[in-house]
């Protein structure tokens, strides 16, 4: 008899450790949860809508100086070959006036 009065008092404490194992894990889980409901809402406010404003704003921007830089472009290329051209005839001329022309 007494060694069933003593399997049923290990019998007791086991179940007493696994009942406060369990009100710990059940405590754990607990505290996650309220930390994901805690950190949620912070990331929701740091997304910013969509604007389509600041975008069309952007994309204006980058065309107008796009035009202005190929309008550069183009003045300087009209200018190197204005300036070939002058110096070819000067070079012409040049060479008629050496020879007494």
């Amino acid at each position: 008899m007494s060694d069933a009065i003593e399997r049923a008092a290990r019998e007791a404490v086991e179940a007493a450790d696994n009942t406060e194992l369990t009100r710990q894990i059940a405590a754990i889980l607990a505290a996650q949860q309220l930390l994901n409901q805690q950190q949620a809402p912070v990331a929701q406010q740091t997304t910013q809508p969509f604007d389509a404003k600041k975008w069309v704003v952007i994309g204006g921007v980058v065309v107008s100086v796009g035009m202005v830089a190929s309008l550069f472009a183009v003045a300087i290329a009209i200018g190197a070959v204005c300036a070939t051209a002058c110096l070819l005839i000067l070079r012409g001329l040049w060479a008629d006036f050496q020879k007494g022309k």
